[in-house]
């Protein structure tokens, strides 16, 4: 049995700048000839040259490309002397009781300096105290039991976002530390920059966050990074990468959509065992135990009953 998962790569004139399709056939099995088949791939086609470096996954993609990564970074940090000698995307810093994360490129160069690049969350009300959580769970990955205070490496975190969230008119805002009675400038070894996409004031990285809300495969302004996005989106390859990680994130929220909808059911269920409960005048702290739920929980439940 077998799986399509890549179903077409494009073939690009790069003087003509027109691509066209040509079917990809996997293990020795040709794709059927049908209609159903054609709309999907359309549609997956048509999903993967919508994808811009302001989505997370895509950025991870490209940017675990070493080259690439060292380019964007060597921008954001004005310093073409950087030398990356690691990079990790999507990067999961797992805790048993507190939150954990999972970040979207992580690049640590020569020096021992880490990079954290995350793009903004469209679901993320406080961005502040966002970038104080990442800031928090990074430094606790790189500081191991019985080790020193001072043994914290330098870290740089970019917050990438779609628009000016702070709403000033800048492309790039860089947090500095102070002390308020002398103004004196406070380093701790922590550094936060937050970029936007929406404001161009003509800098290098204006004109580099032009790249990432387009990640027009014909453009060659970005070097390296450039490159990757070309591959990703136009060789074979490249589609066959983005297309196994669009079908797992697709599966994925297929699979939590179905969770919530059980748990939803269930939820739906245990209410009207509550209901049904106190009915009956059953005491609250007893409906609770009976549908496992707490007792705060059960009294907002049953106030639309009474």
């Amino acid at each position: 049995m077998y799986t399509h998962c890549i179903i077409a790569v494009q073939r690009c004139d790069m003087d003509k700048k027109k691509c066209e399709t040509k079917e990809l056939v996997i293990n020795g099995v040709p794709p059927p000839e049908s209609t159903g088949f054609l709309a999907e791939r359309e549609r997956r086609l048509k999903d993967l040259e919508q994808l811009t470096l302001l989505s997370d996954v895509f950025m991870s993609v490209a940017l675990s490309d070493l080259k690439a990564c060292w380019h964007v970074i060597r921008i954001l940090m004005n310093d073409p002397g950087i030398e990356l000698e690691t990079v990790r995307t999507q990067y999961v810093i797992s805790k048993v009781i507190s939150h954990g994360a999972r970040l979207d490129v992580l690049a640590e160069d020569k020096k021992g300096v880490i990079y954290h690049l995350e793009i903004e969350g469209t679901d993320v009300v406080d961005h502040a105290r966002r970038t104080r959580f990442y800031g928090s769970v990074t430094d606790g990955e790189f500081l191991r039991k019985g080790r020193d205070y001072s043994e914290l490496p330098e870290r740089y975190i970019f917050y990438i976002s779609r628009t000016d969230i702070w709403k000033r008119g800048y492309t790039i805002y860089e947090e500095e530390k102070r002390l308020r009675q002398t103004c004196e400038q406070h380093n701790d070894g922590s550094h936060l920059m937050y970029v936007n996409a929406e404001i161009d004031d003509g800098s290098r990285i204006a004109k580099l966050m032009k790249c990432f809300k387009t990640a027009d495969p014909f453009d060659d302004s970005e070097g390296e990074l450039s490159k990757q996005v070309r591959f990703l989106k136009t060789e074979e390859g490249g589609i066959e990468i983005m297309c196994e990680i669009m079908e797992k994130i697709r599966e994925e929220g297929k699979r939590e959509g179905e969770m919530i909808g059980r748990e939803s059911g269930m939820k739906e269920s245990h209410k009207k065992t509550a209901w049904n409960l106190e009915k009956m005048g059953m005491p609250l702290d007893s409906i609770a135990k009976v549908v496992e739920e707490d007792i705060s929980v059960v009294r907002q439940w049953l106030k639309p009953a009474k």
